[in-house]
């Protein structure tokens, strides 16, 4: 019989963040660089505008994206993985593999 072991809570808490919907896909798509919101928008069009802004304030209270404001006429924003979403997007990155392989 297997023994019942409790997850550690850092555990828990990862998969907390990284298992609500939309959160992989936009740290996927934030993993080939900068993107401005409209850009992620049309990335992934079935995610409302509403769900990103959430999603993506989530993010950066978890320290896993960067909100950079670009200060040229127009300004601008852009979000960009720090480098503790970068080591969370190297991680996600075999799942495209992954779904080659077996989501076709």
């Amino acid at each position: 019989m297997l023994e019942q072991r409790n997850l550690e809570p850092c555990i828990e808490r990862s998969f907390e963040i990284i298992g609500k919907r939309w959160t992989g896909l936009i740290i996927y798509v934030l993993s080939s660089g900068p993107k401005r919101f409209s850009e992620i928008h049309k990335m992934i069009p079935d995610l409302s505008k509403r769900m990103l802004t959430e999603r993506i304030k989530e993010l950066e209270e978890h320290g896993i994206v960067v909100r950079y404001v670009i200060a040229e006429r127009p300004i601008r924003t852009e979000y960009l993985l720090s480098k503790k979403g970068v080591a969370l997007g190297n991680i996600l990155g075999p799942i495209k593999d992954w779904a080659n392989s077996y989501m076709q």
